[in-house]
């Protein structure tokens, strides 16, 4: 138990230890919204990291673009829902949707693509299942799912999803014909600075296209997915092998780093034994 007497993390979803009903809020985005969204979640990530790392954005680049497409990953503190945006808008050049549970308590996300969720009663959660097929009829957008449905420590195994990937996209190729869904690895860790970057890897993708596999089959062959690419990921860092990876942004180093280099570079004259 935390010093507040509340556990770390939670096994019961906030909706439901609220156990209020909330109304479904669709997503409401609109040019001026989207524009002023993206470059404030930039901003965020700039200010609190040194850099954003990318890998594997091929895996994203040579899907069938005639298909809607799923990005899904783990989700372990607040940032990642803004990394997912950045991703979305700055790699991939769409427009996210986001399921988010208490969307009450920030209402504004929905200007940037978020929606609502209510996980207190399993028809809540339908309409937003239901209305995350729906969008997929968009190809603009990109859906972005965390499946595990609950915020879970860092490197978190295994990784236990909820239905609610597999319904989406059963649904999606029952409607579309196919569904593009790729795996995402988001870490944060310290390199070689003094502020935390952000470490991204686009998994290999899986094109569904056979709307009656069975779902928990689906479900434990995303969850392979994302374990695998999670598990690449975590052995590049450990071996500092980032050559392949793209940077979104990188800041320039702080005038004491620049010091730093600068001593480290100047070679100071040898002094005669006395």
């Amino acid at each position: 138990m935390s010093v507040e007497g509340k556990k770390l993390y939670s096994d019961v979803p906030p909706t439901k230890l609220r156990n209020k009903e909330e109304k479904f809020k669709p997503a409401k985005t609109s040019k001026f919204w989207l524009t002023i969204a993206s470059l404030f979640f930039f901003n965020m990530l700039q200010n609190r990291f040194y850099a954003f790392r990318y890998s594997g954005v091929e895996n994203y680049k040579n899907r069938d673009k005639e298909y809607p497409t799923i990005l899904y990953s783990p989700h372990c503190n607040w940032w990642d829902g803004i990394v997912m945006y950045n991703i979305t808008h700055r790699i991939c050049h769409k427009e996210i949707r986001l399921m988010v549970e208490e969307l009450n308590r920030f209402p504004l996300l929905r200007r940037g693509g978020a929606y609502s969720v209510n996980k207190k009663s399993a028809q809540s959660a339908m309409k937003a299942l239901q209305y995350s097929v729906d969008l997929l009829k968009d190809l603009r957008n990109i859906l972005c799912i965390f499946p595990q449905g609950i915020i879970r420590p860092p490197h978190y195994r295994p990784f236990k999803f909820q239905t609610g990937l597999a319904y989406i996209a059963q649904n999606a190729v029952k409607r579309y014909g196919k569904v593009n869904l790729i795996p995402i690895a988001v870490d944060y860790c310290f390199l070689r600075d003094n502020r935390p970057e952000v470490i991204v890897r686009f998994g290999q993708r899986t094109e569904l296209t056979d709307q009656n596999i069975d779902r928990k089959e689906l479900t434990h062959n995303l969850e392979n997915a994302l374990t695998e690419t999670c598990d690449e990921q975590f052995k590049l860092i450990s071996t500092g092998d980032m050559d392949n990876y793209e940077i979104l942004f990188k800041q320039h180093l702080k005038w004491y780093r620049r010091i730093e280099q600068r001593l480290k570079s100047i070679d100071l004259p040898e002094v005669a034994d006395v």
